[in-house]
């Protein structure tokens, strides 16, 4: 078992790399090749149209999701107790950070709990997929769904981040099978998750015969792993290697369109490179049924509550108007709207 300062050092390492560096994908999203049809008599009452939706048993206000991001540390506490209020106010999902540190460490946990501070919001618990092949199991992940009262598990999928790490976990082989367990035997609905490289059909088509309920596509375009690694590497050859993966993965667009044709039964969750609305607004017409933020989020939430309520509000507004300009008044009527490929 790595000692708590390991870990959480290493979570420490990743808040202040993100806020300070620059750490993003060579590769774009590709949701700018898509736009909408405009719509100069969408025959709608702006203030009428209809962002709401149910997922898992929760009414979401906005189609938006605060992306896993932290825990582990005094800092990385106050930035979870910020967005888990902030995902009240605004009616929003959110998703914890990776919570193997506080398994190992108790102690830990409290980093973690926010839902005193968020008791009618979607929260998802998270853990790192690899280690259900490091002794965790279907009572690990129990209990981290226990340990914040969650809706949902979230297990990621990191390999190529554990590959450039020098203390990285690295057996992913014969994984989908103890995923399988884990959907079978916890009683809330268990969601796969990218860290930001995205999925390919096969993968996609490996969970849904597994049981997930959803996938996070996490798709190339946004914050790079691997490029957070290179900054945390002091060795020059591991930061080589790190370095050398700045343009590797599947950007969002595309692994949206990957999950929504191999498995169209599947609930699709858009991450990776999202910044607007709009951003939003399209991913749902590709497919997915909400859109996750994780960068923005955490600038804002090292600020203040009112800054991060600030940023949830431009971006309902952002999906509102681009839902009145192409005609769509609801979420439904969003996911059946065109879009317009130039290459």
């Amino acid at each position: 078992m790595k000692p708590t300062t390991s870990i959480s050092a290493r979570k420490s390492d990743h808040i202040r790399i993100n806020l300070e560096e620059d750490v993003l994908s060579g590769l774009t999203t590709g949701l700018e090749h898509y736009r909408f049809i405009h719509r100069a008599l969408p025959e709608l009452d702006l203030n009428q149209v209809d962002l709401s939706q149910e997922l898992f048993g929760k009414r979401l206000r906005i189609p938006l999701l605060i992306s896993s991001m932290t825990g582990g540390t005094s800092q990385a506490s106050e930035i979870n107790r910020t967005l888990a209020a902030a995902a009240q106010q605004a009616g929003i999902a959110m998703g914890l950070g990776s919570q193997r540190a506080a398994i190992e460490h108790p102690e830990l946990a409290d980093t973690f709990q926010v839902r005193r501070f968020a008791p009618d919001a979607l929260l998802f618990a998270n853990l790192g997929a690899v280690q259900l092949n490091y002794r965790y199991g279907v009572d690990e992940s129990r209990r981290a769904v226990e340990m914040i009262e969650a809706d949902a598990l979230i297990l990621h999928l990191n390999a190529l981040q554990e590959a450039v790490q020098p203390e990285g976990d690295t057996h992913f082989a014969g994984l989908v099978d103890k995923i399988e367990s884990v959907c079978k035997a916890l009683s809330v609905p268990v969601i796969v998750k990218e860290v930001g490289w995205g999925f390919s059909r096969q993968d996609a088509a490996l969970l849904a015969n597994a049981g997930v309920a959803a996938i996070d596509v996490a798709g190339a375009g946004g914050t790079s792993w691997s490029q957070v690694e290179m900054h945390r590497a002091a060795d020059p050859a591991q930061r080589r290697l790190a370095a050398a993966f700045i343009d590797w993965g599947i950007p969002t667009a595309e692994s949206i369109l990957n999950v929504k044709d191999t498995t169209p039964h599947l609930k699709i969750f858009a991450s990776g490179g999202l910044r607007t609305g709009l951003d939003i607004a399209k991913c749902i017409a590709l497919g997915a049924t909400l859109g996750g933020m994780a960068g923005p989020f955490l600038k804002a939430a090292v600020e203040s509550l009112d800054a991060t309520l600030q940023v949830i509000a431009e971006v309902q507004r952002e999906i509102q108007v681009c839902m009145f300009a192409a005609g769509a008044g609801n979420l439904h009527a969003l996911s059946t709207t065109p879009l317009i490929y130039t290459a």
